[in-house]
């Protein structure tokens, strides 16, 4: 199988580690060469300590879900001659303790608003199937316990 890779990076510079108070913002680079500020979240570590700029990890792996599901989304519907113009997903993910009793993200809802043009245009029975079909087609989707749900907006 392919591997994807992801490097992350910290660096302390100047700042005393040792009082805790350290930036938590750090560096994510993606093996085809995007660089992307990250941090932790302010909702888990206060400010100045996060930088509220920068993609913490809970927004990455909602943005990674909804990511993965709009790109299966697109194959199917072009495979079935639909044409779409725009893809929008307002997706939402939500903390708290899964089975474990763990602080996890537990549930991420997918909220996606498609748009078409053309001839052949879906029903509303079709654009639920391909989301549908795009859910159990997703990599991300299936590698996790987070319990993935799919709103579409239409």
């Amino acid at each position: 199988m392919d591997h994807h890779t992801a490097i992350v990076v910290w660096q302390r510079g100047e700042q005393n580690f040792l009082d805790n108070a350290y930036s938590r913002k750090h560096l994510l680079k993606f093996d085809g060469g995007a660089e992307v500020a990250g941090s932790s979240s302010p909702h888990v570590v206060p400010l100045p300590m996060s930088d509220p700029a920068a993609v913490d990890p809970e927004e990455a792996f909602v943005a990674s879900l909804s990511s993965c599901h709009m790109l299966w989304f697109l194959s199917i519907a072009v495979k079935r001659r639909f044409c779409v113009d725009s893809y929008r997903d307002a997706a939402i993910g939500k903390m708290g303790k899964n089975g474990e009793g763990k602080v996890a993200m537990t549930q991420v809802t997918l909220r996606p608003a498609v748009q078409f043009s053309g001839a052949l245009m879906p029903t509303a029975l079709q654009i639920d199937q391909m989301h549908h079909e795009a859910h159990e087609a997703c990599y991300i989707a299936n590698s996790v316990k987070t319990v993935v749900t799919c709103e579409p907006v239409n």
